[in-house]
């Protein structure tokens, strides 16, 4: 637990903290396990400070307020609490829905604005030159993020015609039997992250295929074999994951690729818009 980067700061930080903090301190590193997911005035009410105090020892740590802080928290234990465990925490019977709607798109907005204060443009950059110079481009995508796969193979295979979503996991191995050096795999996972695909990405790394793995945090399991490492923030105060930033990073990988490729991409174009009137593809 001590590892992760928010309580590092709360340890080698303590020396200089006020006595409000020091409390604060103590309370969040005893109850590790239960402060991740209270708001701030639950904090305080908790460790007897005030709810601006709570506010400050997130600023003093130079987070950029507390639900950057919590974020932090969240990430350092998630990964050990089943959906259940945060279902429970997250859940406040009382709660209006009203509140809900407003709760939830201000944290998707903060997982925008973490997530592109945190990318590293030049890894973007070689994440898009793997996806135009790959001969075919494989995607491992599980669970709840199978729908970024779905949504990704679309639009490359659109223009590129060159990938393929694995859409059964028992039949990973014979998709990927023949994958060369020159091929691409891009990978997504997110906490609680599915087994399979750290396993595909292992596989895939000692056959020396180059990867591009989009992922919440760089101490993910899949971050190990990834040559490209995109992450994005995807906590929102409830027991699912937000692929709100993890889908505008796709966004933006597709949109970059399809501009590299614009001559190709545009003859490409042209020529399905005379096969979809064709077909009567679209409504009128």
């Amino acid at each position: 637990m001590y590892t992760s980067d928010v309580y590092r700061r709360i340890i080698d930080n303590r020396e200089q903290m006020s006595k409000s903090h020091k409390k604060i301190a103590n309370y969040l590193i005893e109850h590790s396990d239960k402060v991740a997911f209270l708001t701030a005035s639950k904090l305080a009410k908790l460790v007897g400070v005030g709810e601006a105090t709570v506010i400050r020892f997130a600023v003093f740590l130079n987070y950029e307020g507390y639900p950057d802080f919590q974020r932090h928290l969240q990430e350092a234990i998630q990964r050990k609490w089943t959906a259940a465990d945060v279902f429970a925490s997250t859940t406040d019977i009382e709660e209006k829905n009203e509140n809900v709607v407003r709760e939830i798109l201000n944290d998707d907005i903060q997982n925008l604005k973490v997530t592109l204060k945190q990318i590293d443009i030049e890894v973007f950059e070689k994440a898009v030159e793997d996806i135009r110079n790959a001969k075919r481009i494989y995607i491992i995508a599980y669970r709840s993020a199978a729908s970024l796969g779905l949504f990704l193979e679309f639009y490359l295979d659109l223009v590129l015609q060159n990938t393929e979503l694995i859409r059964q996991a028992d039949g990973v191995s014979e998709h990927l039997l023949d994958i060369k050096s020159e091929d691409l795999v891009i990978g997504f996972g997110f906490s609680r992250y599915t087994k399979r695909t750290v396993d595909v990405l292992k596989f895939v790394k000692q056959r020396n295929a180059k990867t591009v793995v989009i992922t919440d945090h760089l101490l993910s399991p899949l971050v190990p074999y990834a040559d490209r490492a995109l992450v994005a923030s995807t906590t929102i105060n409830s027991f699912i994951d937000s692929l709100s930033a993890p889908f505008s990073i796709v966004n933006a990988l597709i949109t970059a690729v399809t501009r590299a490729e614009q001559v190709k991409v545009e003859k490409r174009l042209q020529d399905l818009e005379g096969l979809w009137e064709n077909f009567n593809v679209f409504h009128e």
